[in-house]
């Protein structure tokens, strides 16, 4: 056995007992890809294979068919000259900060240290490619042009996350978005978009995605984080700029010989997800504030969704009780009521005794009223206080 076995088994049926109960509940505010069964997954993407594709065309192979086709599409809608699909998104913008470096003649990437890469990579870009990062700033927000202006050292690439996930997936102003990217160009220095889910970010901006894409010099977007798909990126920019990311695709072990299911889930995504993004960004608005309000007719001691109003269909909620009492009591209540509103709560780290979780917001919960959320909100601060009163282990 593993010597992590033993300490990895209470979290493992932690997670399975979540997923069971988001799978009972009849009432949640996101139906995510991991409350599926395999089945229902496999059904889902044959239904879709009808709609996207022709069922009786080839099977792409090393990435033309339609995989090609899915390339062509992100390519036009984020108005780029092209776009290459990858397995991951980890690859795709490791692979585009590489190209940017060699382009550029620089190794230094300035980027938030909240950014993707730095807290969910494990160092990959200096491991494996030789780069160092920048911080132009510490703040929990998104880069100014001020700051920009203002780093002391030279750089080739200004990376900028959109949302800034683990900052509260926070976006800046237009105005401000347009300025960062100026000053970085002042700087002679190139603009990527990390924009995993960028997807969601036309309704804050109120432009058209491929206008904000226009700001940046290349693209990265997700397919399974807003889309709902299985896997897989792209990355989108320069003709000759992806041609040479598809060659250290290759190198990365990114030329996979066949990829038609995740690439059919994406499609399915943008047929599905894509026009009905703005309606989940505007609930999600609903619902922050309602649950703002539920905490404090509650009379909890100090609560905060953030940001608010929220930027895109998904937020971060603080609450100043335990991590374990907060997801004991989110499994408890979609168990006993069969209503999933929030999944798992981590420590903050930053501020002793508050934990947070983030919440999305997707078809399943534009059904919710802001009288339901409040509602939940009610029948989740009682079984927290009753989670909290029972013994621990002796």
């Amino acid at each position: 056995m593993n010597e992590n076995d033993e300490s990895d088994a209470p979290e493992a049926q932690q997670a399975a007992r979540r997923i069971a109960a988001r799978r009972g509940a009849r009432r949640t505010l996101a139906r995510l890809p991991s409350d599926s069964t395999l089945g229902e997954r496999l059904t889902q993407l044959s239904a879709a294979a009808e709609t996207v594709t022709d069922p009786g065309g080839g099977l792409d192979i090393y990435g033309d068919g339609v995989v090609a086709d899915l390339e062509a599409r992100v390519a036009t809608l984020l108005g780029k000259e092209a776009a290459a699909f990858f397995p991951t998104g980890t690859m795709a913008q490791q692979v585009a900060l590489r190209c940017w470096a060699g382009r550029t003649g620089s190794p230094t990437v300035a980027l938030h240290p909240l950014a993707h890469p730095e807290v969910h990579e494990r160092d990959a870009l200096a491991q494996l490619s030789g780069l160092r990062t920048v911080h132009p700033t510490q703040e929990p927000r998104q880069i100014t042009a001020d700051e920009v202006d203002a780093l002391d050292e030279p750089f080739g690439t200004l990376m900028l996350e959109l949302p800034l996930r683990d900052a509260g997936f926070v976006l800046p102003s237009w105005q401000e978005l347009t300025e960062v990217c100026a000053a970085a160009r002042a700087r002679d220095a190139v603009v990527h978009l990390d924009g995993a889910r960028l997807w969601e970010c036309t309704d804050h901006f109120g432009r058209p995605i491929d206008e904000i894409a226009e700001l940046a010099d290349s693209v990265y977007v997700s397919f399974y984080k807003t889309l709902g798909g299985l896997s897989g990126a792209a990355l989108a920019g320069p003709r000759s700029f992806v041609e040479e990311a598809r060659a250290w695709r290759h190198r990365y072990g990114g030329q996979v010989f066949q990829q038609f299911p995740q690439v059919i889930a994406a499609l399915a995504g943008l047929d599905r997800e894509l026009p009905r993004l703005p309606e989940y960004v505007a609930h999600a608005r609903v619902v922050a504030e309602a649950m703002q309000e539920g905490f404090a007719e509650a009379g909890v001691p100090w609560a905060r969704v953030h940001p608010r109003p929220p930027h895109t269909h998904q937020f971060r909620v603080w609450l100043p009780y335990a991590p374990e009492v907060l997801s004991e009591a989110a499994v408890a209540q979609a168990e006993e009521t069969r209503v999933a509103l929030f999944g798992r709560w981590w420590a903050t780290g930053a501020v002793p005794g508050l934990s947070v979780t983030e919440v999305t917001v997707t078809a399943a919960g534009l059904e919710w009223s802001a009288g339901d959320v409040r509602a939940a909100v009610a029948e989740f601060t009682d079984l927290v206080g009753l989670v909290g009163r029972l013994p621990g282990p002796a």
